[in-house]
């Protein structure tokens, strides 16, 4: 292997002989090993220890060896250091399940790594003899249970200690990366988005189809955030309704199709996702690039703060670049973006929600083994509710009132010590004798965190806004999620208390989830970074709406708004606050076209391609039979004024457009189909009702026209036709002239069937 092949994979060696130093270092990041077998590169927490590193996550079972090769400068003896963790001694747990060997040259050091330390720390490996030229370096993990290593250095000067520096490229690393003094500067972007969860992807495709050059930056090597398969939650949020029903349809290109979660690898689509996002030609796409600073724009003290560029850490080379734009999306979830560049940004003190690692167990055709975990939680079955259907779901959740940020690392392990803890009761403990098969096929060791920092702008949305239907000029995503809430279960968190890994739900469901809350554009941006937008959970809302706006496909939606508004933001030279104040009624008429409606740039022609979406109603895409095939002037449920309690049903088949609505006899609910037809002439008018024993036989409807008294009859919902509507006679309707069908629960001795009515115009 050539030295310059060594340098771009960052295995640094640094000669320091004779007039110099007098000694030869060699510098070796883990991440930059040629082969990295079967160790995982984790990112998750570079901003916490300092770097990336490679993780044996086996799940029990040692992986394959990690391997490169270095060049040595001189033979000589070299004294081995390793920075690494025990991973369990911050809970001065028994044994350290992440044990790992070196092997230099061929030969295995003595000394075995992950034995010490609860912080990352260097561990001496002793002193070996190696030879000049070229010496392979394996990675030789012993357990399967997440040893991990940051770095290797090998260094003459038998008796230098390297510095335990945990900051992201510390002045030691950098000299021993060789990296240059002036980092270098990517440019030319209308917008940088940093994170490559929904609402990054959703931001990054709707500006650069609106004519945005974008650079969209993830620290890992695959899209969709908590929807990727790394971590496996099911993307959740009804999209394309409400106001601006286009909004949703980016979202649907990329959304998982995941029928459980945890699902499975294949139904995330990681290389569809990146298909995706590279076939756009506005879209930089950089994987593998952790955003650790900001640099901004040099002004007064007291003059609004402006991002010039972020920092960021190539997570398989190390190498140290800057991508400086115009605008920034703070997409991380975490809102670090944000708070490094001195956003106001706020945070609970107490009671946030956690981070979830999920899990999977299979079972063999014979009998299968698992090692003992001394190190892990001390569980019987009886403290963790059983995986149904062999899954351990999203309320695996630990880390409520823990650092969600500084201690991120810890909340993961504890939850990994929690799932192997639990499968040692089912294979070791008192649950083995029906689990003789069984085996772990999955553990996330890439966190679902749903809580941390938020960012203000110039609307802050509470719980009230959202449950009393507050109405914003600028609501935009409709948030269809209940407000969900995430606590310790009590009956699994008195045996650790301190730190419970099991939570419930707790919902307030008083949120539309048919046609959605609009959550207003304003909570989209920075109310004193002047050049910041935000998507996802980090947006401008309060811990309780938190619990509504939070889930993925709604975040996608975010990102979509976000992005439209960029282009607004390139074409006028203005900022995000001005969107609002001075670009509202371009930004509504951006939202009312297709996900796939591109433009060259940003003050290019609008083109809308042949495979556009239908645009759906304002409570979604059809599931049902489509309006436009009825025959007439269609008024659906969802477009109808109603009173009383009505609910959303979609059992009954086959129903108009999304579903249908039905309402108790005792409820006193009315439901009003307004319409205005175009044409004079006698219309046949139907109501779409499917029969079944438990409607109401004696339904009142009534039918009122300007002119005309109105006119009421009896039908029966109860009885089976062989169409799915009830002829309700001929009406004689003049031109935009409005006529209205009201259905009442007065009267009625079942359930009141409201789907759709139909005025079919006759020759």
């Amino acid at each position: 292997m050539s030295l310059s092949r060594l340098a771009l994979a960052c295995v640094c060696a640094l000669t320091c002989i004779a007039s110099l130093s007098q000694a030869a270092e060699v510098f070796v990041e883990a991440e930059s090993f040629d082969n990295h077998g079967g160790w995982s590169l984790d990112t998750q927490f570079i901003q916490q220890m300092g770097s990336p590193y490679l993780l044996a996550h086996g799940i029990g079972k040692p992986v394959e060896d990690a391997v490169t090769v270095v060049e040595l400068p001189e033979a000589s003896k070299y004294r081995v250091w390793v920075r690494s963790i025990d991973w369990v001694a911050r809970w001065d747990a028994e044994g350290s399940p992440g044990k790992f060997q070196l092997s230099l040259g061929g030969n295995d050091l003595e000394t075995t790594f992950g034995t010490k330390g609860e912080d990352w720390t260097w561990h001496d490996g002793g002193v070996v003899e190696l030879a000049k030229g070229e010496n392979e370096i394996r990675l030789k993990d012993l357990t399967g249970f997440d040893g991990r290593c940051d770095c290797i250095y090998l260094t003459t000067e038998l008796e230098s200690t390297p510095p335990n520096d945990s900051s992201v490229l510390s002045p030691w690393r950098r000299e021993q990366l060789q990296l240059p003094a002036d980092r270098q500067t990517k440019s030319g972007y209308d917008l940088v988005v940093i994170g490559g969860g929904y609402s990054g992807m959703g931001a990054a495709l709707s500006a650069a189809r609106m004519g945005c050059k974008v650079a969209l930056i993830q620290d890992r090597g695959v899209l969709g955030g908590n929807g990727s398969s790394e971590v496996r939650v099911w993307a959740m949020g009804n999209i394309r309704r409400g106001k601006y029903p286009r909004i949703g349809e980016i979202v649907e290109e990329f959304a998982d199709k995941a029928t459980k979660s945890p699902g499975t690898f294949e139904e995330f689509g990681d290389a569809e996702k990146k298909a995706l996002v590279r076939a756009e030609p506005n879209i930089d796409l950089m994987l593998n690039h952790f955003a650790y600073g900001v640099s901004m724009h040099d002004a007064p003290a007291d003059a609004p703060k402006r991002i010039e560029s972020v920092a960021l850490l190539n997570t398989r080379t190390g190498e140290d670049l800057s991508v400086a734009g115009k605008w920034f999306v703070d997409g991380t979830g975490h809102g670090w973006i944000g708070k490094w560049a001195g956003a106001d940004h706020e945070m609970e003190e107490k009671g946030r929600m956690g981070m979830s690692n999920m899990w999977r167990w299979d079972e063999a055709t014979s009998p299968t083994s698992f090692p003992d975990t001394p190190w892990a939680l001390d569980l019987t079955m009886e403290d963790f509710p059983y995986p149904r259907d062999h899954h351990g779901q999203w309320f695996w959740e630990s880390g409520f009132d823990k650092d969600p940020i500084g201690e991120a690392e810890a909340i993961r392990d504890w939850n990994l010590r929690a799932v192997y803890g639990a499968f040692n009761a089912m294979k070791n403990g008192d649950g083995a004798a029906d689990h003789e098969n069984a085996y772990l096929s999955w553990v996330a060791y890439v966190g679902g965190p749903r809580e941390s920092i938020r960012l203000m702008g110039d609307v802050v949305l509470t719980q009230d806004d959202v449950i009393s239907k507050r109405e914003f000029d600028d609501g935009c995503v409709p948030s269809t999620w209940s407000i969900d809430l995430h606590y310790p279960k009590k009956e699994y968190a008195d045996k650790f208390a301190d730190n419970p890994f099991i939570s419930v739900a707790v919902h307030d469901r008083r949120v539309d989830r048919s046609y959605g809350y609009p959550v207003p554009y304003r909570c989209f941006y920075s109310r004193n970074v002047e050049n910041l937008f935000m998507a996802g959970r980090c947006i401008s809302v309060t811990h309780e709406a938190l619990g509504t706006v939070r889930v993925m496909k709604t975040c996608g939606m975010m990102g979509e708004v976000v992005g439209k508004a960029a282009s607004i933001c390139t074409a006028n030279q203005c900022d995000p606050a001005e969107v609002y104040h001075r670009y509202l009624p371009e930004l509504k008429e951006l939202l009312e076209l297709p996900g796939k409606a591109r433009r060259a740039t940003s003050t290019a022609p609008i083109e809308i391609p042949n495979d556009a979406m239908d645009r759906a109603t304002s409570v979604g895409p059809s599931t049902g039979l489509a309006p436009s095939t009825l025959g007439g002037l269609v008024v659906d449920d969802s477009d109808a004024k109603r009173s009383g309690n009505w609910t959303l049903g979609e059992g009954l088949k086959p129903y108009v457009h999304s579903g249908y609505r039905y309402a108790s006899a005792n409820s006193n609910s009315t439901i009003q189909f307004e319409a205005s037809p175009k044409t004079s002439q006698t219309y046949q008018l139907r109501l779409y009702s499917v029969g079944h024993d438990n409607r109401s036989s004696k339904t009142t409807v009534t039918v009122a026209r300007e002119g005309s008294d109105p006119m009421t009859q009896v039908v029966d919902q109860r009885q089976v036709r062989s169409e799915p509507w009830i002829d309700l006679g001929k009406f004689d309707l003049q031109a935009g002239t409005p006529v209205t069908v009201t259905m009442s629960t007065k009267g009625a001795d079942g359930f009141v069937h409201a789907d759709a009515i139909v005025w079919v115009g006759i020759d």
